[in-house]
């Protein structure tokens, strides 16, 4: 199974990269953002961080989907940030699986990218029952999956 792994390069990367050992049989790719916690991984793609730039939003959207028309994954699994949000709407209109899972830290509040991703995540996990009742019927919970 190919598996792209998409996520900013701080504590999101830190809370995916606690998941290898699940995806150490499949083909792993990663996107996301230049940076030095980023450098040391192997089969990535970078881009500029988007924080709440419009422009740049708009620019990744390309990108976003020739990586995924070229790298053909089966699935596309988040833990956040804004980096997610034009892999997964771009996924949606390709017919990619996804899962997004809400960051540990997200105790009380949904975060703002998992609430755009929700309409379009194949699999939504939270990690707090709390914030089952944040979002619809779809979100699940597993326990602590990080």
């Amino acid at each position: 199974m190919k598996i792209c792994l998409t996520c900013s390069h701080g504590g999101h990367l830190t809370e995916i990269l606690r998941l290898m050992d699940a995806f150490k049989e499949h083909d792993v790719f990663f996107i996301t953002y230049a940076g030095t916690r980023s450098k040391g991984l192997e089969n990535k793609y970078t881009m500029k961080n988007l924080g709440k730039n419009p422009l740049r939003f708009l620019i990744s959207l390309p990108k976003v989907y020739y990586i995924l028309l070229h790298e053909k994954p089966d699935i596309i699994i988040s833990t956040g940030s804004e980096i997610a949000i034009p892999v997964f709407y771009i996924a949606r209109i390709l017919g990619i699986k996804t899962m997004f899972i809400e960051s540990i830290c997200r105790v009380k509040e949904p975060s703002l990218t998992g609430r755009i991703v929700y309409p379009v995540s194949g699999v939504f996990l939270v990690q707090w029952k709390q914030l089952l009742c944040k979002f619809g019927e779809r979100a699940q919970y597993w326990g602590s999956v990080l």
